[in-house]
């Protein structure tokens, strides 16, 4: 494994019904986190992705071509009361759902020839830290068929380690994420970081 590049951090854009995805930034802040900085010794490189299934062959594959040490994946799940650690991405997709370009996929597979789930070693370790912060966190093994399945499984191909958080998605009132959450916003950034860490330390050192 051992890879010295830097860790990847993506969120999504807006998509139907979501016109602004939390997920992106939430990204962004984690991403400037001067406490992530110093950690990884680096800064990390931050992708959101359009909501579209063509961003993952134009966009994010690429991005993984580059050799990240870890990619730390968000989303937002419209039923969501906290935070999803998800255990796996699975080789499904649905053709009830189009995208944010109102496409939707061309078979019921993500790819033809790939396994049907691929797990997290690191989704473990991640409800650990989470818990230890004291952030709401429930372990998930659906990670739906959506964009967020797809990118999921496409990461977990790469020979690095990766993970995927859902985040509740922004009250009608326009809360900010941590109010939803009730507890300290800066408390989830210090867990999130701390994932992040835990992530490039695995990809760097091949554990």
């Amino acid at each position: 494994m051992r890879r010295a590049g830097p860790l990847l951090i993506t969120g999504f854009g807006p998509f139907p019904r979501m016109p602004e995805n939390p997920s992106a930034a939430l990204a962004r802040r984690l991403g400037s986190l001067p406490r992530l900085r110093l950690a990884l010794g680096q800064r990390p490189r931050v992708l959101v992705l359009r909501t579209r299934y063509d961003a993952i062959p134009e966009t994010f594959a690429p991005a993984l071509a580059e050799g990240p040490s870890a990619v730390l994946m968000f989303g937002v799940a419209g039923g969501a009361k906290r935070l999803r650690v998800e255990m796996r991405g699975r080789n499904r997709a649905s053709r009830l759902f189009p995208d944010a370009s109102g496409t939707r996929p061309a078979r019921l597979t993500l790819a033809a020839d790939g396994p049907a789930e691929r797990r997290s070693p690191a989704a473990a370790a991640a409800g650990v830290i989470l818990r230890r912060h004291g952030v709401p966190a429930t372990a998930s093994r659906d990670a739906g068929r959506y964009l967020c399945n797809a990118s999921y499984y496409r990461a977990l191909a790469e020979d690095c380690p990766v993970l995927f958080l859902h985040i509740p998605p922004r009250g009608r009132t326009r809360r900010p994420q941590h109010q939803r959450l009730r507890i300290d916003p800066q408390r989830v950034l210090w867990a999130l970081a701390e994932i992040a860490a835990m992530l490039a330390r695995r990809g760097r050192t091949g554990r």
